[in-house]
């Protein structure tokens, strides 16, 4: 837990609870507290930590004693512990946010799971701006001296029992792309059209927009 920088003091003594994020993990979320429904950790933060988030506690544990209405209990307003913490190259989440995710997708848990990424890593490699459907991979092509982006938009749906298909491509457009280059760029094409793309290389990276998206695109980037 050294690396972490914080002491474990058990299970979280409430649950369902919230967090309520600082202004470094609050990027895109709501001034709010956000519940979250699944059973964290108490811990305690270390010095050498920084508190991004508090867990604010309920009234009470809804059991068939103390009994809400509604999904969780209603926040008492009052801060509990620590719910993110960060130690220097490790950010630590009190609740299982990745498997609360999973179990029903709450949007503030994917935006706080990429402030934190952000908080890690503020140069990445790509940046695209496009809806959440859309997936992205850079491959290097070394004897061409290049880098090949994809851009892909589809939407798998479960329309039968067994399995998602893709039965409609939705198009997008005017995708503004940014990408982390190590060199000098000379040409930036979508393919296999070859069509060229115009762009800007500044502060070591190179912006662009891809005028249409239509489920999948290619596009080369050609080095000095």
């Amino acid at each position: 837990m050294k690396t972490l920088g914080l002491k474990l003091k058990g299970d979280a003594p409430y649950s369902p609870d919230f967090i309520r994020p600082k202004e470094k993990l609050s990027k895109g979320l709501p001034d709010t507290e956000l519940v979250m429904y699944l059973k964290g950790m108490e811990i305690e933060a270390a010095p050498t930590s920084e508190i991004l988030a508090d867990v604010i506690v309920p009234y009470f544990n809804r059991t068939y004693k103390h009994y809400s209405s509604h999904r969780h209990t209603p926040s008492a307003g009052k801060v509990g512990y620590p719910g993110v913490i960060q130690n220097g190259k490790a950010i630590y989440f009190v609740h299982p946010i990745f498997t609360q995710y999973n179990r029903n997708a709450p949007r503030w848990c994917k935006q706080l799971v990429l402030n934190a990424l952000n908080l890690l890593l503020p140069e990445p490699l790509i940046r695209v701006e496009g809806p959440t459907t859309m997936l992205t991979a850079l491959s290097e092509q070394s004897a061409e001296n290049r880098w090949v982006l994809h851009l892909l938009h589809y939407i798998p749906e479960r329309r039968g029992q067994d399995f998602d298909i893709i039965e409609d491509v939705i198009p997008i457009f005017n995708v503004k792309v940014s990408v982390k280059a190590p060199k000098k760029v000379l040409d930036i094409s979508a393919v296999p059209e070859k069509k060229k793309l115009s762009f800007q290389q500044q502060a070591g990276r190179i912006e662009f927009v891809l005028p249409k998206l239509d489920g999948h695109q290619m596009i080369a980037l050609q080095f000095a």
